[in-house]
């Protein structure tokens, strides 16, 4: 692990090179080009404050800012997972032409969707600061929680990008898994309304305490749950090494299966 790691480092205008890509490829042809990297989450945010403002309507004050602080994290979590299922594929002229450490792929995924969020975070400050409402010192916790995040989706990336390399279906077959998983995750709701008895299911999900956690360093103003972080770290950790090793064992055939 040491090694690769200091391998990454060693590829760090790479990947780089690769995020850039990345960011300039979303908007490649269109008009407003960069842009909108902000205009999306004003988008987003404009719709769905109108339908659950007036139709769709939740007795939360500030309903629309709690929800988009949710949404935020997870619209650029599930696009980065998608993506990155075919990244592999995507890059096999690469991948065949030179030598370099194959995880450079999925991270540059993972950055250029850390790169996406952050941007969006513009917007939601502006919305939260228009609504009424204030940024607390308990803000300070983000950069934790941005490292968990962040710690999750490469894990899956390494995951899902090495494996769709074997079994092509998988590509599609995660376009349900991610739809299904957004709820069961606390993004358009709050965790206090799930039922006592399905509790369990939902904690098992990696993505609830960073949701909540975000939740409560942005809209409740107060502490996350520490113990809840810490077993979210240990848990992406593990999952980490884990896609790592199963990452470097598919990745000696990659040349070949792509």
């Amino acid at each position: 692990m040491k090694k690769i790691l200091l391998e990454l480092i060693n590829y760090k205008q790479m990947i780089k090179s690769l995020v850039l890509s990345d960011l300039r490829t979303r908007y490649k042809g269109s008009v407003l080009g960069f842009l909108w990297t902000f205009l999306n989450p004003l988008l987003m945010l404009l719709v769905y404050t109108i339908v659950f403002s007036t139709i769709m309507r939740f007795d939360m004050p500030n309903y629309t800012i709690y929800m988009f602080i949710g949404l935020l994290p997870w619209m650029n979590f599930s696009s980065s997972i998608l993506s990155s299922s075919s990244v592999i594929i995507r890059n096999s002229n690469l991948i065949k032409k030179i030598y370099f450490p194959h995880e450079v792929l999925p991270l540059s995924t993972v950055l250029g969707g850390i790169v996406n969020y952050l941007f969006g975070l513009i917007i939601m400050f502006i919305a939260i600061f228009i609504s009424g409402m204030t940024i607390s010192i308990h803000v300070l916790y983000f950069p934790v929680i941005l490292f968990l995040l962040f710690l999750l989706m490469f894990a899956l990336t390494l995951l899902f990008s090495s494996l769709n390399v074997y079994f092509r279906d998988l590509e599609h077959i995660l376009g349900a898994i991610v739809m299904a998983w957004f709820y069961f995750t606390p993004v358009i709701y709050p965790s206090n309304v799930i039922p006592e008895k399905y509790q369990y299911l939902f904690n098992i999900n990696p993505m609830k305490p960073i949701i909540d956690s975000l939740q409560d360093i942005f809209y409740y103003h107060r502490t996350p749950e520490l113990s809840g972080l810490l077993q979210s770290f240990i848990y992406n950790v593990i999952l980490l090494i884990v896609s790592w090793i199963v990452f470097r064992k598919l990745s000696r055939r990659f040349a070949e299966e792509v």
